[in-house]
């Protein structure tokens, strides 16, 4: 005999099954911190890290294994720890200047926690080539071969109202033309408006036709974004994916042994190129022009202050580019890892030596800017912070750094505050002068 249940007993024979089955245990977590609340001691000093384990709010016993570095290159010896009501403590040092990085694991979680220490004393691992000057000179004199010429198409879907918008291509040195969105406001007067480039972290997209909302503020500004790579803007994400995955997936080492081959003097080009194009408009007020950008677009902010003086200022966060020699000192290099090491840890020579003309650390040297602002995160393995505080100690001008402690390589809030704030007052300063 067929027997037919009704389907609301069904039903709650359904809820009965869920109800019994077992709830997924509570993530576990571990959290490092050091005993110093800005995570800043002198050298030689000893810093007390403590581990915390938790599940579900609640602590954990266990074991843990503790691994520090000098900023993740010289690791020593494994430590392993017995948490007691889930905490425990170990202590380290470093005599010399740097960052000393502790790495903790269990079975099932990970966490890190950093130490700077004196790092305003970084120093870059090597001096600036005798040649450098001369090489970007010769790179400027074929810039200024070809004529600048720029496309300039309106947009106005996606544009902010009271902003006159456009999609530009203009003509660059390199192969690649200068691809952006570029805005004003509508009732922009002549030589009345300062002027800022927003330039592209790490990877392959379109440029941010949402940038040229910043020709609202204060009062009204030139706003341009560029891509990295000269593409044009507004295409399929499968567009930029398959580029990314195909002729660029490698871009960041591409050619690294020879100074004119190095992928990067294409983009530092078309940098320069879309700076002339932002003064030669009518409405720049021929005094205030920043550069503002994270990551691969903090590289590119340093690169921009180091090779046209006309940048007035500089917001970089988590900048890459950034010691890339820093082997020669014992230290980790930044993004994007120019110079291959050997199983030893040896660098290609003729690497070693042409990743030196496209270094923050030598850029900073040659900025004139009035100002700049960098963030850096202590637990960024992308973009280490020795490294950035090697850049950041080379430039001269007035600066600022916020610090992201317990951060890796990302624009946390508080970060990107800062660099918007700090543009912003740059500008209103400028107009006051």
């Amino acid at each position: 005999m067929k027997l037919i249940l009704p389907s609301a007993f069904v039903f709650l024979i359904s809820l009965g099954l869920l109800a019994q089955s077992p709830a997924p245990a509570p993530v576990l977590t571990l959290k490092a911190s050091t005993d110093h609340p800005d995570a800043l001691y002198k050298v030689g000093e000893t810093a007390t890290f403590t581990i915390e384990a938790l599940q579900g709010g609640k602590p954990v016993e266990g074991k843990v294994t503790c691994v520090f570095s000098k900023d993740g290159v010289q690791p020593q010896p494994p430590q392993t720890l017995n948490l007691k009501s889930g905490k425990a403590t170990v202590i380290g040092k470093l005599d010399e200047p740097g960052f000393l990085l502790l790495r903790v694991t269990s079975e099932k979680a990970s966490a890190m926690a950093a130490a700077g220490y004196d790092p305003l004393l970084l120093k870059p691992s090597m001096p600036v080539p005798e040649d450098f000057d001369a090489f970007w000179a010769a790179q400027k004199a074929v810039l200024a071969q070809v004529p600048a010429k720029a496309v300039l198409t309106p947009v106005t879907t996606g544009a902010p109202k009271g902003v006159a918008a456009f999609d530009v291509q203009i003509d660059c040195a390199g192969g690649k033309p200068v691809s952006g969105y570029f805005g004003r406001p509508l009732d922009a007067k002549p030589k009345s408006l300062p002027a800022i480039l927003h330039v592209h972290g790490a990877g392959v997209r379109s440029s941010n036709l949402g940038s040229v909302s910043w020709a609202l503020n204060e009062g009204g500004m030139l706003s341009m974004d560029i891509n990295a790579h000269g593409l044009p803007n507004g295409k399929p994400k499968e567009f930029y994916d398959a580029l990314a995955a195909g002729e660029l997936k490698d871009y960041r080492i591409e050619n690294p042994r020879d100074r004119e081959k190095i992928y990067f003097k294409g983009m530092f080009l078309r940098l320069m190129r879309a700076l002339d194009f932002l003064a030669a408009q009518p409405e720049w007020d021929g005094k205030t022009l920043i550069v503002y950008g994270a990551s691969q677009g903090g590289f590119q902010a340093f690169a921009a202050a180091g090779l046209d003086p006309r940048v007035s200022f500089i917001c970089a966060g988590v900048p890459a580019g950034c010691d890339h020699t820093g082997s020669q000192a014992n230290r980790i290099a930044g993004w994007p890892k120019i110079v291959p090491l050997d199983a030893e840890g040896k660098p290609d020579p003729a690497a070693l030596q042409a990743s030196r003309y496209f270094d923050n650390v030598n850029f900073a040297t040659r900025a004139k800017c009035q100002g700049a602002v960098v963030t850096v995160g202590f637990i960024d393995t992308t973009c280490p912070p020795t490294s950035v505080y090697a850049a950041y100690n080379a430039l001269t001008m007035p600066k600022e750094m916020h610090t992201d402690i317990l951060s890796g390589h990302t624009s946390t809030p508080a970060a990107s505050k800062f660099m918007q704030a700090a543009a912003l007052k740059h500008v209103r300063e400028s107009r006051a002068k």
